[in-house]
């Protein structure tokens, strides 16, 4: 894309921006640490935190976005509005961080809360590219109720709230859709030939980001899924990469 004509005035941005989307505890952080290593610039992004020994690889200003947007619309994170319209202040916010990278041949972000407000950044950057990660939801329900004291009723909710948003766009324009259920080697291969389809090279394979001791949950040992649920899975799994 490169630049953009905003009322009448060629505006720099990245020549791409790809977003990593995915549900809180799927293994964006993951995902998106290995796209890093393979040439994805993400510009400032947090590499350390209590809950993700690598950093969950957020750059803070979208994060800030992104939870004003949602806060505006009179939701959070784990209360998804039923929209999520950009006032023109969050459009400008939105366009600024964009022109902060300009030039950049691969930038990216990520932070689950992006496929909330996903719309705008379409709307912002309509040649915006996407990769995406899912996880079982008895996984991801045991994540969110160690870390932030959900119950498994709000977690699940959460989760088919945020995956029938990642479903929705995968519908839209297929990208390539990752699972943190594989194992280790698996995974790992899928990533690598994801970066490769997406033009991303992996020149310090050294630097391997995932390893399987940055998940510490599965989808074993809990009770039945609620059947929408089991149906969303199972179309993830169908459309996996």
């Amino acid at each position: 894309m490169g630049e953009q004509a905003v009322s009448g005035v060629s505006e720099k941005l990245p020549t791409r921006v790809i977003a990593i989307l995915g549900m809180h505890r799927s293994g964006t952080s993951c995902l998106t640490g290995s796209l890093q290593n393979s040439g994805l610039f993400l510009g400032e992004c947090h590499t350390w935190n209590k809950h993700n020994e690598r950093g969950n690889r957020e750059n803070q200003k979208f994060v800030d976005l992104h939870e004003a947007i949602l806060a505006a619309n009179g939701g959070a994170w784990d209360a998804p509005p039923a929209t999520a319209i950009w006032n023109d202040e969050h459009i400008a916010w939105g366009r600024e961080l964009l022109v902060a990278h300009a030039g950049e041949p691969n930038f990216g972000f990520k932070d689950p809360r992006g496929l909330l407000v996903i719309d705008g950044w379409k709307s912002l950057y309509p040649d915006i590219e996407f990769i995406g990660i899912f996880r079982h939801p008895n996984a991801v329900a045991k994540s969110l109720g160690k870390r932030s004291s959900k119950t498994r009723e709000e977690s699940l909710n959460l989760w088919y709230t945020y995956n029938s948003i990642l479903y929705r766009e995968y519908r839209k324009k297929p990208f390539p859709l990752l699972c943190f259920d594989d194992d280790e080697a698996v995974l790992d291969e899928k990533i690598v030939r994801a970066a490769s389809q997406m033009g991303l090279s992996r020149p310090h394979a050294e630097e391997k980001f995932y390893t399987s001791e940055l998940r510490h949950n599965d989808g074993s040992g809990a009770e039945a899924l609620p059947w929408k649920i089991r149906r969303l899975y199972r179309k993830l799994k169908n459309a996996e990469f």
